[in-house]
């Protein structure tokens, strides 16, 4: 016996209809399979009973819809998630029959899927793929996808694959280079945003929910929108701060009792909301998530914050948690721009917050993600803000967990940064994995990074903590707006006012990305004059920053040959500069000479062998 069931996929830029053919008693096979496209998703639907957000049988918790896709040995099993009506971002429906699955091919090629859809009392986060009584008609079958090769017009993550880390200490793309990540750290509730479904502040007293209407003017014909032009705010936003030259965005996913308490991916804010998703609301951020990873904009995606780490299930790897991670997973993780970050400040919290996660509940937490993410995109966690015993103490076990990918690093002072960076660079470099260390959050955290209008230069956050922590290996740096500014870390919806900050990180970060800093590190030792600082490959190329301008002496006594001397500007930028020494010869510690103007201001240099005549 036959039956027929129309079952839609679509690519991100074609609709396709395939039509299976079901035999019960077996899988099914696939007659004109879709063709899709290397690097982006196409989505795969599986209607069932019509069903609903808060339906008795709970439809995230007990179902658990899962496909496998393989070529050439190459595996990935894509959770899917319940999608209601299929179009609930422009419908607002919480009710339906769909069931989804987005993959994102890698390669091209000819990809087999099979599909294992199960029902039953908590299976969706039951890992025996045995639990529960089959779907029908959908368990079981099985079939092909044609994936073509990605244009050679490819954008943003689409020209260079998903984000990994590789051995190493800098974030990569799968099929690019290495990616060094600058943008901004705040609003750290860039998702409570007026157009989304369900969105409103849960304290009385805190009303932070954002228009985003600076950035309307920055939306551009042939963006997305919703339900007739909605979301035009948060989409320019992401255009703005790409066109500044930035490339990633701190984004929290739950801020229920924290900070702002106006983020948070359930139909409610209420503890008994906590298995159950606002479809139309995920829908609606999957296109702006979608939208910045078209720009070429990462998303570092913080799951909790300091003082709700212990909201779901007490702080462990409960009901609650493992259908959030797999939720988030199944709906994000087809996204190349995704980097998972396991907690703001997180682990105990000292007065002000002594409840935190322990060693285990972290541990389990990046397990889980790293077990239920199919492409394996970074796991780091936000530290505290001091170097102390306190953050030690959670940081240390870490270091001997080799799934574990970095850090995002705080820092209440910004004298240290240099220091720290290259303290977890180090440590972690003689451990099981080294880490990538991003600075975030920088303090004091009163001010961070005040408006242009109040501190046009940015002096002391560009000396310190921008070139500091790049000389000292950090593979990015993203900007805190403080609590006491009028354009704060949690009411901003204007990234312009900060317009001066994004062009000076412009500089430095086109001034690295020409160096090959995946094999350069921290050696200071071979510069003898105060605040200055060395990053290099010894022997070919060297970045020196002066942080109070001058001179120094590079010690090149283990080396030979001739090497050029160039200066950049790093507050203006620009061509590189010759100053008052053109070249230098290895054998001796040389003197590098002083910039072409303003030599009592801060100034990098780049000392590399002369190519040979």
């Amino acid at each position: 016996m036959h039956r027929f069931l129309l079952a839609a996929f679509t690519t991100s830029a074609t609709p396709l209809l395939l039509l299976l053919t079901l035999t019960l008693a077996g899988p099914a096979a696939a007659s004109e399979p879709p063709e899709a496209v290397a690097r982006r998703p196409v989505t795969l639907d599986f209607p069932v009973e019509e069903t609903s957000e808060t339906a008795a049988d709970n439809p995230f918790l007990n179902r658990r819809l899962q496909v496998r896709f393989e070529k050439d040995g190459e595996a990935f099993s894509v959770p899917g998630f319940y999608a209601a009506d299929g179009d609930a971002a422009e419908t607002d429906a919480d009710a339906g029959g769909v069931y989804r699955v987005r993959f994102t091919p890698p390669a091209p090629g000819t990809w087999r899927y099979e599909v294992a859809f199960r029902r039953g009392p908590g299976v969706a986060i039951d890992d025996d793929p045995r639990v529960g009584e089959p779907v029908a008609p959908h368990d079981g079958t099985a079939g092909t996808l044609a994936v073509a090769p990605a244009p050679a017009d490819a954008t943003g993550f689409a020209a260079s694959g998903g984000l990994i880390h590789p051995p190493g200490h800098y974030v990569h793309t799968r099929d690019g280079g290495p990616v060094l990540l600058f943008g901004p750290n705040s609003p750290e509730n860039f998702l409570a945003y007026e157009d989304f479904d369900g969105t409103s502040s849960h304290n009385p007293e805190r009303q932070l929910v954002k228009s985003w209407g600076p950035h309307v003017r920055d939306w551009n014909e042939g963006d997305p929108t919703w339900r007739d032009g909605l979301g035009k705010g948060i989409l320019g936003a992401l255009n703005y701060i790409a066109g500044q030259g930035m490339n990633v965005v701190y984004v929290m996913t739950l801020t229920l009792e924290g900070d702002a308490s106006d983020v948070w991916p359930f139909i409610g804010p209420e503890k008994g909301d906590f298995t159950r998703f606002d479809v139309s609301k995920l829908d609606q951020w999957e296109i702006v998530f979608a939208h910045a990873e078209r720009l070429g904009v990462a998303l570092e995606l913080i799951l909790q914050e300091q003082e709700n780490q212990m909201l779901l299930d007490d702080g462990n790897l409960g009901p609650e948690r493992k259908l959030y991670l797999r939720e988030l997973t199944a709906r994000f993780g087809h996204l190349h721009n995704l980097l998972w970050n396991i907690g703001e400040e997180n682990g105990p919290g000292g007065g002000s917050w002594p409840q935190g996660q322990n060693d285990q509940q972290r541990l389990a937490m990046i397990r889980y993600l790293k077990d239920n993410d199919p492409y394996k995109r970074p796991v780091l966690m936000h530290t505290y803000y001091t170097d102390n015993a306190q953050r030690n103490n959670i940081l240390e076990p870490l270091l001997r967990y080799d799934r574990f990918d970095g850090i995002s690093l705080q820092s209440g002072r910004i004298e240290p940064v240099h220091h720290d960076v290259k303290k977890w660079i180090d440590l972690s470099a003689k451990r099981k994995r080294p880490w990538i260390v991003l600075m975030d959050e920088i303090g004091p955290w009163q001010t961070g990074t005040l408006e242009d209008d109040r501190d046009p230069a940015h002096n002391a956050l560009r000396q310190d903590v921008l070139w500091g922590a790049l000389t000292a290996g950090a593979g990015g740096v993203q900007w805190y707006f403080g609590w006491f500014s009028e354009n704060t870390d949690l009411n901003t919806e204007d990234w312009r006012t900060r317009e001066n900050m994004w062009e000076q990180t412009l500089v430095a970060r086109r001034f690295f990305e020409d160096l090959p800093f995946t094999e350069m590190s921290c050696t200071d030792e071979l510069v003898d004059a105060e605040r200055t600082w060395c990053f290099s490959k010894p022997g070919e190329v060297y970045a020196v920053y002066l942080k109070e301008g001058g001179t120094t002496r590079l010690d090149l006594r283990e080396e030979d040959g001739t090497f050029e001397v160039r200066w950049l500007n790093p507050r203006t930028g620009g061509e590189l500069q010759t100053g008052t020494v053109e070249t230098v010869t290895g054998g001796d510690r040389v003197e590098l000479g002083f910039a072409p103007a303003q030599t009592d201001r801060d100034w990098a240099v780049r000392v590399r062998r002369s190519p040979p005549r």
